[in-house]
């Protein structure tokens, strides 16, 4: 009896093991878009600014459901940071002569807003600003100016992507560019700018990263990086454990995750030419959207229509309360709005 108790016990626990290994999905190879739905719809002549947009990717939307941008200003007199309503409408614009590169924007629980500037140019750029809703600057991070190559902790090498966490810190990607060596790292401070740790370092393998482009955060405070020069989406803890990667998202330009733990990712790079340096065969360009709790991809959205074929796709994406995405493309110096049908 006691044996066949053992037996039945194991069977069970045997049982249960495939049933939770079924319900969670690794990595599997870039899903082909044409077997997937597209359940929304763009939508034209959203915004009402004061100025047309110039290139652009840094976008995030806060507690408030605000769209904040902060475009790449070709003008020194331009505000490169706009505040919109859910209605398109301006309701800010501030910041002229703040930043070279505005590479990623992150809203804060507290309704601040953090902006990595990836590039350097007059003795400005290559930091991180923490700006209050009015525009006034509280924080900055890394030295003005500099970052290209170095690797102190107090300077930033091409800082592409910040994300906070529910308790204020602060995770910064750096290592902009697809070729040569740079960081290819994730910073982490408090939420006062107190340095904590770094994590990840170059290279392909498990934990390890090449030019992250991005970052974006779910409700357990897991880190997922835009890892796009090794064609995936990497996740850490919030203590830079490395928990695992997905490729079939694509190669990520833009990451952002939803109050419901949906991932979307923005694809504007994937090539099938094996000489491009973008090859990532069988992936198309596009918007990807799944969930963050099993990593199944179950939408995508196609990219729109351009003028001129050298122009990528959206690189930078957000998305609002009510499910709406925002998809900011410097090319096309424009962001696309997305709405379920």
């Amino acid at each position: 009896m006691r044996r066949a108790a053992t037996k039945f016990a194991l069977a069970l626990l045997a049982t249960t093991a495939i049933g939770t290994a079924s319900a969670q999905v690794g990595s599997y190879p870039c899903t082909g878009a044409t077997d997937l739905p597209n359940p929304y719809r763009l939508v034209t002549g959203w915004a009402q600014t004061p100025r047309p947009w110039q290139p652009v990717n840094a976008l995030a939307v806060d507690a408030n459901n605000n769209l904040w941008v902060a475009d790449r200003c070709e003008e020194d007199s331009c505000k490169p940071v706009l505040e919109l309503s859910p209605d398109g409408k301006t309701m800010k614009n501030f910041g002229e002569g703040l930043f070279i590169e505005p590479h990623q924007v992150a809203a804060d629980r507290d309704g601040n807003i953090w902006v990595a500037d990836a590039s350097a140019k007059n003795g400005k750029g290559m930091q991180v600003t923490k700006l209050s809703p009015d525009g006034k600057v509280l924080l900055k991070l890394g030295k003005a100016g500099q970052g290209a190559g170095q690797k102190g902790l107090d300077i930033f090498d091409a800082p592409t992507g910040v994300a906070t966490a529910r308790n204020g810190d602060v995770f910064i990607s750096e290592g902009h560019g697809e070729t040569g060596i740079n960081n290819s790292r994730i910073m982490k401070f408090d939420k006062n700018g107190k340095f904590i740790k770094t994590f990840g370092t170059l290279g392909s393998g498990e934990g390890q990263l090449h030019s992250p482009h991005a970052l974006a955060i779910d409700s357990q405070d897991r880190i997922f990086v835009a890892d796009r020069s090794n064609s995936r989406v990497v996740i850490f803890d919030k203590d830079g454990k490395y928990i695992g990667a997905w490729k079939q998202f694509g190669r990520p330009s833009g990451l952002a995750i939803d109050r419901n733990d949906m991932l979307y990712v923005a694809d504007s790079q994937s090539s099938d030419d094996p000489n491009n340096g973008n090859y990532n065969p069988g992936c198309r360009r596009g918007i990807r959207i799944g969930s963050t709790k099993d990593g199944r991809v179950q939408y995508f959205i196609p990219p729109p229509v351009v003028v001129d074929a050298k122009f990528q796709p959206p690189i930078g994406v957000t998305v609002d309360r009510n499910g709406n995405i925002y998809a900011g493309s410097d090319d096309q110096k424009d962001i696309k709005k997305y709405v379920r049908n």
